[in-house]
């Protein structure tokens, strides 16, 4: 069922990469297959706290039903596949021997994904860590960022031959907030402002295995980094102090230690762990691209009690030095969040003024929204004006090579379980069938458009 653009959409440059996401633990299923170990997930998800009560251990099926996951990107047209690699299913205890067989998955994947010309472009960590690892301390431990290397070496050498693109980490300021901070995600921890630790190891897991990626082979290295412009509440000096801070806490203590070797506050650098100049430049290892993951914009001002918002979804606890604040939009994703397509634009320019040259160029490695329904209209229109705002952004000097919308299918949406749809496919979590939605085919017809043009 081919979709009527809205009005033709402006040409993106020859050679700009078309995509779709996923990842293992919200997709994969076989939980128990093959050698696999349990993540920090999957205990999080036994303790019943996925809300709706889905089995994340069965997932959409993608570990037997990758083949026709696959056949569905080929229908797209889609250049990519960004995927995630389990972890557990590769390196069972976190560290030690390495399951033989769970690599041999992320083999016939590859070799499934090239076959039908499509890139694989695998991200190392989407959140599972191994259980043994999280048990003893997970991302709070310096031996977890150690241990995270050897597991990228070993993907690495097995498939760096035929895998031209790598992501090392998904989105480690929400493992750090919501895993570690506020408890919302697994591990569950309550640490508030001792969580910081967190985030400087996984960045420092990040540095190390950009090494090991590039020691096996691998020829373009990046990372998958959630941004949000963030807004102040009003003109006060209370509120333009708090959204500064919330800028610094959840955007700038991940892109600047990549991106400039330093954490953007001495006083936060103080309370890290480890020898942190070292590190340092560990951290800030040369990358290939920046991978940008945007939602929506932050409104933040001074703390208020009766104020609404929160993070992703999650409210915050009182005794912080900020405020969330609800943005007032005419559009919201029906996980209520704010439709503002301009702030991928502004978010993107901002980048590039904030770390000029030191910037790579970007790919944005996802974007999308959650929407009920086959014939998702509003689901097109989201995806019409983002990559709208994103051609702005391209034409104020953003340097973007590729895009990748969440998500290929339905899938496990964390402790959301199955109630929020992103997909470009609808999966029916009884018989795991899958059917494309109006949206899948707005894509397709898209990207057909976009590859026409650069024929003509």
């Amino acid at each position: 069922m081919p979709q009527e653009p809205i009005e033709p959409m402006p040409a993106f440059p020859p050679g700009f990469l078309w995509g779709a996401s996923a990842s293992a633990f919200q997709t994969e299923g076989a939980a128990d297959a093959e050698g696999k170990g349990p993540s920090g997930w999957d205990a999080f998800a036994a303790q019943g706290r996925i809300k709706d009560g889905s089995d994340a251990a069965r997932g959409t099926g993608f570990h037997e039903r990758y083949r026709e996951d696959v056949a569905l990107l080929a229908g797209l047209g889609a250049d990519a596949f960004r995927f995630s690699v389990s972890w557990p299913r590769v390196v069972p205890a976190g560290s030690g021997p390495v399951n033989a067989r769970g690599l041999d998955f992320y083999d016939r994947l590859v070799d499934e994904l090239c076959a039908h010309g499509i890139t694989p472009a695998p991200t190392l960590y989407h959140w599972d860590t191994p259980l043994p690892l999280e048990e003893a301390g997970g991302w709070l431990r310096r031996d977890t960022a150690l241990r995270f290397a050897d597991y990228a070496s070993a993907v690495a050498q097995r498939l760096a031959d035929r895998v031209p693109l790598w992501m090392t980490l998904n989105e480690p300021a929400e493992v750090t907030l919501l895993g570690y901070a506020l408890g919302e995600h697994a591990p569950g921890k309550q640490l508030l402002f001792d969580a910081l630790p967190a985030a400087h190891h996984q960045l420092l897991a990040h540095g190390l295995a950009v090494s090991a990626l590039r020691a096996a082979g691998a020829r373009s290295v990046g990372v998958a980094v959630s941004h949000s412009p963030v807004r102040a509440a009003g003109d006060s000096e209370e509120d333009r102090f708090a959204a500064e801070l919330y800028d610094t806490l959840t955007n700038r203590l991940f892109a600047d230690p990549l991106l400039t070797g330093a954490y953007p506050d001495e006083n936060i650098a103080a309370l890290m762990p480890g020898p942190v100049a070292d590190d340092l430049g560990v951290i800030a290892r040369p990358l290939d691209f920046y991978g940008v993951n945007y939602y929506h914009p932050m409104l933040v001002g001074a703390p208020a009690d009766d104020a609404p918002g929160g993070f992703a979804g999650v409210g915050m606890p009182a005794g912080l030095p900020f405020g969330l604040r609800d943005i007032d939009c005419e559009e919201h994703t029906d996980f209520g969040w704010p439709v503002v397509p301009d702030g991928l634009r502004e978010l993107l320019v901002s980048l590039g003024g904030r770390y000029g040259d030191r910037l790579p160029p970007v790919i944005i490695t996802e974007n999308g929204c959650s929407y009920d329904g086959l014939d998702d209209g509003r689901r097109i229109a989201f995806l019409d004006a983002h990559l709208r705002s994103l051609h702005r952004a391209m034409g104020e000097g953003a340097d973007v090579r590729g895009y990748f919308t969440w998500s290929l299918t339905d899938n496990i949406e964390w402790v959301e379980g199955a109630s929020r749809r992103f997909g470009l496919v609808h999966i029916d979590y009884e018989t795991l069938r899958r059917t494309p939605k109006a949206s899948y085919h707005w894509y397709r017809d898209m990207i057909a458009a976009q590859k026409r043009g650069r024929d003509d």
